[in-house]
């Protein structure tokens, strides 16, 4: 197995083993993680625990003109229950998104050193986020990494019914719009297929970034 040290350098992800794993160690600088990003690698692990770095296979991905929405949730985003907003309040997602409780779930993957890092990204524009508002209220939001023609989802959080999934669903629109190729979900989420995204070889996934 693969340890970083401060050399700003990964190995090729075909190395990664069953799990995905690619290497352990190295640090959360904005350099480091957008060098990972960019190849296909992104980092998970535990508090206390070495960074672990993934790039699995096969990938899950959304394209976002295959974005399936179902009767009921088209008539429920028709009466406008939710503001959306973009980007304008990132570290008020990230904090939710670490402090969600999800069930089966102990603790949350979102280390502080994470949140400390993605909040960096965003200042340097490389982290956007979505927000939903009710009634003046944050009820829900996503973040991820935008590398210009793909979207890296992160982590979203919902404290009211269908929260998360407008603002997923507001997201997939605004990139089809830009012409975006397709948006990371990373591993293969229930959630998520329902939705429409798809798991692709990793070397297809390669291939759009």
């Amino acid at each position: 197995m693969f340890i970083l040290d401060k050399t700003l350098h990964f190995p090729s992800v075909h190395l990664a083993n069953a799990e995905g794993v690619v290497a352990y160690g190295g640090d959360l600088s904005p350099d480091r993680l957008i060098l990972a990003y960019k190849s296909g690698i992104f980092p998970w692990y535990s508090e206390g625990y070495p960074i672990t770095w993934y790039s699995p296979e096969p990938r899950m991905v959304l394209f976002p003109k295959d974005i399936k929405i179902s009767k009921s949730m088209r008539q429920f985003i028709k009466k406008n229950p939710f503001e959306i907003r973009f980007n304008s309040a990132f570290a008020e997602v990230i904090r939710n998104c670490k402090t969600a409780k999800r069930n089966g779930e102990a603790g949350t993957w979102i280390t502080n050193a994470m949140e400390e890092a993605y909040n960096q990204l965003h200042k340097q524009g490389w982290a956007k986020s979505v927000e939903v508002y009710q009634n003046s209220v944050l009820v829900g939001g996503l973040y991820g990494i935008d590398l210009g023609t793909v979207f890296c989802g992160e982590s979203m959080f919902s404290k009211v019914s269908n929260a998360s999934k407008v603002a997923f669903i507001w997201l997939v629109n605004y990139l089809a719009d830009k012409d975006y190729k397709l948006i990371d979900c990373q591993v293969y989420n229930q959630h998520l297929d329902s939705l429409g995204a798809v798991e692709i070889p990793r070397t297809e996934f390669l291939s759009y970034l």
